[in-house]
C-alpha cells in the first residue's frame, strides 16, 4: 500500500470513529435529560457526563433509558475497537516499509 493510499484510508476511517463518538455524545445527552439527578438546572451548557453515564450513576433505571445506556457503550466500543484496528494498521505499515 502506498504512502498516500494509507493517508487516505486513515482519513477516512478517523472521520468514521468520530461519527461515531459525536452519536455517543448525542445519546449521552438524552439519557441526561431522562435522568432527573443529572439534568443540568443550571442554564449553561456543560459538557456530556459520560463518565455517569457509561458506569450507570445517577441514571434513570427505566427500560428505554437503559436501552439508550447500553446503545451508548455498544458506540463507545466501536470506537476503542477503531483505535486499536488503526494502531495495529500503522504498526503492519510500519513494518512492511522497514
Amino acid at each position: 500500500m502506498t504512502g498516500e493510499a494509507f493517508y487516505l484510508l486513515a482519513g477516512v476511517w478517523a472521520l468514521g470513529i468520530l461519527a461515531v463518538f459525536i452519536q455517543a455524545i448525542r445519546l449521552s445527552y438524552r439519557i441526561e435529560a431522562r435522568s432527573p439527578d443529572l439534568t443540568n438546572r443550571s442554564g449553561y451548557p456543560r459538557k456530556a457526563m459520560m463518565f455517569h453515564t457509561v458506569t450507570n450513576t445517577n441514571v434513570a433505571r427505566d427500560e428505554e433509558t437503559q436501552a439508550l445506556r447500553r446503545r451508548m457503550n455498544r458506540l463507545l466500543l466501536i470506537v476503542v475497537a477503531g483505535f486499536v484496528v488503526m494502531a495495529a494498521g500503522i504498526g503492519l505499515v510500519r513494518r512492511m516499509n522497514s
